[in-house]
C-alpha cells in the first residue's frame, strides 16, 4: 500500500478544495500511518496558532536611524582619520627621507676644489691624446676648435671672476668650473672618438 504524501495530506485537511481529496480521505480512514501523519500536520497547525504575535514597537524608527547615523559618522571618522595618518606619514617620509637619503652637501670650496682636480685630470689626459695622435681628420679638427674656443672664453670669465675676491662671485665661480669640466670632456671624447673610428 502507497501513502499519502505531504500535498495529497493537506489536500485532505482542507477537504473539497482539491480534486482527488475523496480518495484520499478515504486512504486516510483505512491507513493508520497516513492518519498519525495528518494528526501530527493537525498539532503542528494548532502551536503555530498558539503563538504570541509579536509586533515591534512603533516608536523605534528613531533609535534605528539614530543608531544608523552613528554607525556611519564612525565609519567616516575612522576612514578620515586613516587617510589623514597615512598622509601625514608619507610627507613625513618625503621631508625626512630626503634628507636621510641625500648625500651631505659639501662646502662650496669642497666642491670647487674637486671640480679643479677633475679639469686638471681631463687636461693631462687631453695632453696624452694629443702627443700620441699624428693625424686628425677635418671634421675633428672643426670640432675640437669650437671646444677649443669655448673653453678659452670659460678661462677668460674664470680669471676675472677670481680677481673679485667678493663671496658673491666666489658662488659663480663654480657654476663655470663645471661648464669648463663639461667642455673638457666633450674634447676628449671628440679625440677619443676620431681615434677609434679612424684606428689609430
Amino acid at each position: 500500500m502507497m501513502h499519502l504524501t505531504m500535498e495529497q495530506l493537506l489536500a485532505v485537511r482542507h477537504a473539497g478544495s482539491e480534486p482527488g481529496s475523496a480518495e484520499s480521505q478515504a486512504h486516510v480512514q483505512v491507513c493508520p500511518e497516513c492518519a498519525a501523519e495528518l494528526d501530527r500536520l493537525h498539532q503542528r497547525v494548532a502551536r503555530l496558532r498558539a503563538l504570541p504575535t509579536l509586533r515591534p514597537p512603533r516608536d523605534r524608527f528613531a533609535a534605528v536611524a539614530a543608531r544608523v547615523r552613528h554607525d556611519r559618522r564612525q565609519l567616516y571618522f575612522r576612514r578620515t582619520g586613516i587617510g589623514a595618518l597615512a598622509l601625514a606619514a608619507s610627507l613625513l617620509l618625503a621631508v625626512v627621507g630626503r634628507d636621510l637619503m641625500a648625500p651631505p652637501a659639501a662646502n662650496a670650496s669642497d666642491q670647487l676644489t674637486t671640480v679643479m682636480a677633475e679639469s686638471a685630470t681631463l687636461e693631462q689626459a687631453l695632453r696624452q691624446i694629443r702627443s700620441s695622435q699624428q693625424v686628425t681628420d677635418a671634421y675633428t679638427t672643426r670640432a675640437a676648435a669650437s671646444l677649443e674656443d669655448r673653453i678659452a672664453e670659460l678661462d677668460h670669465e674664470l680669471e676675472s671672476a677670481q680677481m673679485q675676491t667678493s663671496p658673491a662671485t666666489r658662488s659663480e665661480l663654480l657654476p663655470l668650473w663645471r661648464e669648463r669640466v663639461g667642455l673638457m670632456d666633450a674634447l676628449v671624447d671628440v679625440h677619443l672618438t676620431r681615434a677609434h673610428n679612424v684606428g689609430l
